[in-house]
């Protein structure tokens, strides 16, 4: 059985019994007083108690905060990754470019006709993705653009396309390949 802390200061020799005796009458003598009202409690400690757990709380729930936007964070990479590398286009090696801009700078991505076409009217996007770039549907563009707009390089207006018939009154003509000017 453990001693109580004014055995164990008087069986290390720290105190006497006198001492101990006008310890506990001054402490008995303190409670009378504070039940009568005769003496103003302390409560300076108790106050510094409450203010510190106060603060602590605080402490905490900021930190609680900052970790949970540090996860939402998280999964908002993930989700973008994920979405990039399930609808990627995959690399073309030509000889033929698409040029962009990507921060005041001019950038190149290989492509072909077809690609060119879609990225002019808007049907393909180019994000950002590992140090790269990548060719991407409109549609997974709009997912990517709705969690992190930053991504998204280009992502031109969608255009309806026009029948050429509609638009080129010179379409019924045939242009012979072999014409030289």
């Amino acid at each position: 059985m453990s001693l109580s802390l004014r055995d164990q200061m008087l069986k290390a020799g720290l105190v006497n019994e006198k001492q101990v005796k006008q310890a506990s009458k001054e402490q008995k003598k303190q409670q009378r007083l504070e039940k009568k009202g005769a003496v103003e409690v302390d409560d300076s400690q108790r106050q510094a108690v409450l203010q510190a757990m106060a603060e602590k709380l605080k402490r905490d729930q900021e930190l609680n905060r900052q970790q949970q936007e540090n996860a939402e964070r998280k999964a908002f990479v993930a989700q973008i990754r994920q979405l990039i590398e399930g609808a990627r286009l995959p690399k073309l090696d030509s000889e033929d470019y698409y040029n962009f801009v990507d921060h005041k700078k001019v950038k190149r991505i290989a492509v072909n006709d077809m690609v060119r076409n879609k990225l002019s009217s808007g049907s393909l996007a180019i994000v950002k993705h590992g140090g790269g770039y990548e060719i991407i549907p409109r549609d997974v563009a709009l997912k990517i653009q709705e969690r992190d707009e930053r991504r998204i390089v280009l992502l031109n207006l969608e255009s309806e396309k026009v029948s050429e018939s509609e638009e080129d009154p010179y379409a019924a003509y045939q242009i012979p390949d072999d014409l030289m000017w």
